[in-house]
């Protein structure tokens, strides 16, 4: 099984997505299942994940009826409110009554605080997302976010994370460290898993497979194959190329590794992660 772990949908004229303003250019635009159904055909992906865009439930709402229509959606991550324990447990026994829905994110990056997703409130709430068994997927950009996963790995231990982007590591300066450190602090916990995707956009434009084969190396060596998945980011990923793109050199930077490990990193991880 091939899985894209990343993409997203977005309908303009439906859902409010506070932070995609006109100057984001081609991503400013409605994106549903038939825009991104050829593509993924056409790399050979049989399942996607598809994943929170906005911190509301209209968002989460308009994944679930995505995901009824399209069986190629084998996952949605969507979103709860974490900011009242009691009220993540509703939203959870909602949300689980369907059948793809695995898990949570909220945009922490967009929050003014850096250190939100560490007060104790939310804390609290995440422990009834382990409770459950759900996924929090963690929107770690680097340097305000990563640095927080190992907190969360201890303050709840059986609670299944997953980091977005490799935390969006500094390709374009070409930089490792404090990046390197961190990410491989937060790998220290078995139960966090990490992303290959979403690196294109943190490259400089001309980028290529050998732009991103540090960083994703750098995470082999931190997580192993057993802890990695691919993901497109889609349609955010156009911002610098598309998804054929995305695909392919990710491939090409991946082809240095033994069949079973590039198997892992492209479907297998994924497979038993989002119960595909």
């Amino acid at each position: 099984m091939k899985v894209d772990t990343h993409q997203h949908f977005w309908n303009l004229a439906q859902v409010e997505y506070s932070w995609l303003v006109p100057e984001y250019g081609p991503i400013y635009a409605t994106f549903e299942p038939k825009d991104l159904a050829p593509q993924v055909k056409a790399a050979g992906i049989d399942k996607t994940v598809l994943v929170q865009s906005a911190n509301n439930y209209a968002d989460t709402a308009s994944m679930l009826v995505h995901a009824d229509y399209n069986d190629w959606i084998g996952a949605v991550i969507g979103w709860v409110d974490l900011l009242d324990p009691a009220k993540t447990e509703a939203d959870l026994s909602i949300f689980m009554k369907h059948p793809k829905f695995r898990g949570m994110r909220h945009l922490i990056h967009t929050e003014p605080d850096p250190d939100w997703v560490i007060q104790p409130v939310v804390i609290e709430s995440l422990k009834v997302l382990a409770r459950h068994k759900m996924i929090f997927e963690v929107v770690a950009v680097f340097p305000n976010h990563l640095k927080h996963v190992p907190t969360l790995a201890e303050k709840v231990p059986d609670l299944t994370m997953v980091i977005d982007h490799l935390a969006k590591p500094p390709i374009k300066d070409r930089g490792m460290s404090p990046w390197s450190d961190q990410l491989k602090a937060a790998a220290a916990s078995p139960n966090v898993y990490a992303k290959i995707s979403g690196l294109n956009t943190a490259a400089a434009a001309d980028w290529s497979a050998a732009d991103l084969q540090p960083y994703i190396d750098y995470a082999v060596d931190c997580f192993s194959p057993a802890r990695l998945m691919f993901g497109s980011d889609w349609p955010v990923c156009i911002l610098a190329g598309d998804y054929n793109q995305v695909w392919t050199e990710t491939n090409q930077a991946l082809s240095k590794y033994n069949p079973a490990e590039q198997a892992a990193m492209l479907g297998n991880t994924a497979q038993a992660v989002y119960r595909l």
